[in-house]
């Protein structure tokens, strides 16, 4: 099924340290998330080791959620968590 990655995604992605590869990651081979009004989401954990905002955190999660129109998956969000999972 085609991807398709919305600008308002990409914003928050940037804004919250993931990059497109991730979302599109996750989208193919995360753990299933039930969303609100009807969304699908997933979620995977990713190795990170490193600093954010001057904290270290030794991974990231990323929850994206979308939904599915005829034939693509069109994504809505995607939030960024830190922390050890």
């Amino acid at each position: 099924m085609n991807i398709r990655i919305e600008p308002h995604t990409l914003l928050r992605a940037n804004e919250r340290g993931a990059s497109e590869d991730e979302i599109i990651e996750t989208i193919n081979q995360g753990s299933d998330l039930i969303g609100k009004l009807g969304r699908i989401g997933k979620s995977k954990v990713f190795d990170f080791n490193n600093v954010r905002n001057g904290k270290f955190y030794e991974h990231k999660k990323l929850e994206v959620f979308y939904v599915i129109e005829r034939d693509s998956i069109v994504t809505i969000t995607v939030y960024v968590f830190y922390g050890k999972f």
